[in-house]
């Protein structure tokens, strides 16, 4: 999928986030959100309301990419438990 190095920083936005946007609007919102360059190769996490799906967003030497992901209720209730 992709290597994380070293310097990679992960960014996970506390906002609800529609899992309709694109490459646009998810561009957008790291600019807005998290104040962020794209283009720095860190990862950004993107949640819905019911926390039950994820969408990645970053940058490597291929070009933008992204990559989704749903069924995540179970492993975020069992990681709110443990906080």
């Amino acid at each position: 999928m992709f290597g994380l190095g070293p310097a990679t920083k992960i960014y996970i936005s506390l906002d609800a986030v529609d899992m309709r946007k694109g490459f646009d609007g998810l561009s957008g919102l790291v600019q807005e959100c998290f104040s962020q360059d794209l283009l720095t190769g860190h990862l950004f996490l993107f949640l819905n309301r019911r926390r039950d799906r994820i969408k990645i967003l970053y940058f490597d030497r291929d070009g933008l990419e992204s990559h989704a992901n749903r069924g995540l209720l179970p492993l975020y209730q069992k990681l709110r438990r443990t906080l």
